[in-house]
């Protein structure tokens, strides 16, 4: 059986880098493995990169570093040479056998985009399904994709503090983006189930507190309430004004600051019990949400209750 999916070790493989690159993948629509994985090689072996399997996929690839005269093979012809420029956008189709000589050092981003994905999104929108995405030999100016790639990029670097919840919407949105930019694809207005019902919004609030890591995929909470992942994601955000990563961070701050306001667990303690990695993950969070950092809210909590300046 070959072995399909351009991320991860395969993407390592195709780039000859001698180890698996860092990765994070979900499973949000229709189940298929969306992917984004970050490659570099600072110092590599001159040669033309490997292969991977054909199949109904795409790589959506976000330069982090320029690349001068960047030669680009198809089906085994030599398609175009051209500059790329670090923060561009360029778009592969695996059924092309999409290659390239590696003569010099080398940054990026990969998104693995499979055909099960795209078809995903339009059937849960009930939208038609896109043909293909434009795979010219071009680069794209793409600040959606400079900004998603941004963020995903923290969660590579720190696995450990990127909850499933914030690697879902972070995909979803790269997924319907592209979809939209590069195949035409119209999401179809919905009136009728454009909000969720109360009954819902109570549920998803509580299986989100009930896992305060974060680990709880939006494919289950969605399922568990009769939607798709995507109508969901923009229902909630429309009920909460947040998406469901964004309020659950939020959440976790809510629940620190009462376990902050009473003496006795100390703040890496806190930090584990609301679902953060670390007491330097739970010190960004809560500072960025609330404006101060966790130990001066506490000294201030404190101080107020006990009547100390």
């Amino acid at each position: 059986m070959i072995r399909t999916g351009a991320y991860g070790e395969r993407v390592g493989a195709f780039l000859r880098l001698g180890e698996v690159p860092p990765t994070l993948m979900t499973r949000s629509l229709r189940n298929a493995e969306i992917a984004v994985t970050e490659t570099r090689n600072d110092d590599p072996m001159v040669g033309l990169s490997g292969s991977f399997a054909a199949e109904d996929a795409y790589l959506v690839s976000l330069k982090l570093r320029d690349y001068p005269e960047c030669e680009i093979w198809e089906q085994g012809r030599h398609l175009t040479k051209a500059d790329v420029h670090a923060g561009t956008t360029y778009l592969y189709d695996l059924k092309a056998d999409p290659r390239y000589l590696i003569d010099k050092p080398f940054h990026s981003l990969h998104f693995y985009v499979p055909r099960p994905a795209l078809d995903g999104l339009a059937d849960q929108s009930g939208a038609r399904r896109i043909d293909a995405l434009d795979c010219s030999p071009v680069g794209h100016d793409d600040a959606v994709v400079r900004h998603i790639g941004a963020c995903l990029r923290e969660g590579l670097r720190r696995p450990d503090e990127a909850n499933q919840l914030f690697i879902d919407h972070m995909m979803l949105a790269l997924t319907a983006h592209v979809a939209e930019t590069y195949g035409g694809f119209q999401h179809k207005v919905e009136t009728s189930r454009g909000a969720l019902a109360p009954w819902q919004l109570a549920r998803a609030c509580d299986k989100l507190e009930a896992d305060l890591g974060g680990k709880v995929p939006l494919q289950a909470i969605a399922t568990e309430l009769g939607l798709s992942v995507s109508h969901f994601s923009r229902a909630f955000r429309a009920a909460t004004g947040l998406p469901p990563y964004r309020w659950l961070l939020h959440h976790r701050v809510r629940t620190a600051k009462r376990l902050l306001s009473k003496r006795g667990p100390s703040l890496s303690e806190v930090a584990i019990s609301v679902g953060f990695a670390n007491q330097s993950h739970f010190t960004r969070v809560f500072s960025a949400i609330a404006g101060v950092s966790p130990g001066a809210w506490r000294r201030d909590a404190l101080g107020t209750v006990s009547g100390e300046g």
